[in-house]
């Protein structure tokens, strides 16, 4: 088959990535998105379901008589974050925007679509798995408990995130651990409020949660091994005081990351151990809510070796590189691993905003690389 002019489809894809951009939807919302996904799925030739775990979308495409299949994933969803930036295809949805480069994710997995679609170059499947609602971590469990697996079975699956800061062109993975998970936790005190004047007729709970806060940073400087890593962060303190009245109730919200299940279970343990210590010694009572929404991100050690020489083949050998120690963000990629082996991998933003900022935007000169990353892998992994 001939080969694709690439100008034209890094024209191409730039023009998705403004259209979807421009029109951002929150997980499980993304009817406009999927519905634009999947029309360019069957323009290219692709067979395409929809509706795959509310709005994902899965495509299959094959070549030659193979009897493997990979899949290779993007996400679609934004955040409910207001746009800050001033280019004319900002998002036209008040209030949300694609402060991650989803909309860059999913342009480029259709960009691998059409490069495949129209150079071939494997014998086997590939799935084009578009997942809705990555960012509350409950797209991929929604399209797995739909039956993903057994309707659209693969053997192995790679995805990949842009990363502000990393130059456009350079890549970075690594094997084993790479992305933690995120445990969240409400801790609810509750007392007897009273007027500000006369703290000691009652209970009150704002000093008991000061002091709390203040604990919970204790779980990893002096309950963790110094060789796991394991972060505590406390974001929200809500109380039902007001100036002159002392609070009643308290909210202590925050999450946690860990990448072993074990660290996990003991920041939970210790959590719950502080707060009831902490509630005893304040006279007040405390309820702790402790949930797990991401799990560890580890990448299979061979498909690791496998991206590497896939990267290598469509970038500079000097830009592609090990990552120097996992991160503490958490993906819903996940999910797919707990079933099937996979890896995970960082392609570079260059110099832009950071990831979640109301003034990101995606470089559109990273799209060209991330496609043929991803045609590459197919190719690699399904040989001709």
């Amino acid at each position: 088959m001939a080969e694709l002019d690439q100008e034209s489809l890094h024209h191409d894809m730039t023009a998705w990535r403004h259209e979807l951009h421009a029109h951002p939807e929150f997980g499980f919302e993304e009817k406009r998105t999927s519905a634009f996904v999947a029309q360019k799925l069957r323009e290219f030739g692709l067979e395409v379901a929809e509706g795959i775990g509310g709005t994902g979308v899965v495509g299959t495409l094959t070549k030659g008589s193979g009897n493997r299949t990979i899949a290779l994933r993007a996400d679609m969803d934004a955040l409910r974050i207001a746009e800050q930036g001033r280019m004319t295809y900002r998002s036209q949805a008040p209030g949300t925007m694609h402060a991650c480069g989803h909309d860059g994710h999913t342009s480029m997995l259709l960009g691998a679509a059409k490069l495949l679609a129209g150079e071939g170059g494997f014998d086997g499947t590939v799935r084009f798995i578009f997942q809705p609602a990555e960012e509350w971590g409950r797209g991929a469990l929604a399209m797995l408990n739909d039956g993903l697996l057994e309707r659209f079975p693969f053997e192995e699956i790679f995805g990949l995130h842009n990363m502000p800061g990393l130059p456009v062109g350079h890549f970075e993975t690594r094997a084993g651990p790479i992305m933690s998970a995120e445990d969240n936790f409400e801790i609810v005190l509750k007392g007897v409020g009273g007027h500000a004047a006369r703290p000691h007729s009652g209970s009150e709970t704002l000093v008991a949660a000061c002091a709390l806060v203040t604990a919970l940073q204790t779980i990893v400087s002096r309950r963790l091994s110094p060789a796991d890593i394991g972060v505590v962060s406390v974001t929200e303190l809500i109380t039902d005081g007001t100036r002159n009245a002392l609070p009643g109730l308290a909210r202590i919200l925050g999450d946690a990351r860990s990448f072993r299940p074990e660290v996990s279970a003991a920041i939970e343990k210790q959590m719950r151990r502080i707060a009831e210590g902490t509630a005893l010694a304040h006279n007040v009572s405390a309820e702790v809510t402790y949930t797990r929404e991401f799990v560890p991100l580890v990448n299979d050690a061979a498909l690791v070796d496998e991206a590497f020489v896939a990267a290598r083949s469509v970038m500079e050998n000097d830009a592609v590189g090990v990552a120097a120690e996992p991160m503490t963000g958490s993906e819903d990629f996940a999910r797919f691993l707990e079933h099937v082996p996979g890896c995970f991998v960082f392609l570079g933003n260059g110099n832009s905003a950071p990831l979640h900022n109301p003034a990101y935007d995606f470089n559109d000169e990273g799209l060209l690389h991330g496609a043929r990353f991803h045609a590459a892998v197919a190719r690699r992994r399904l040989p001709g």
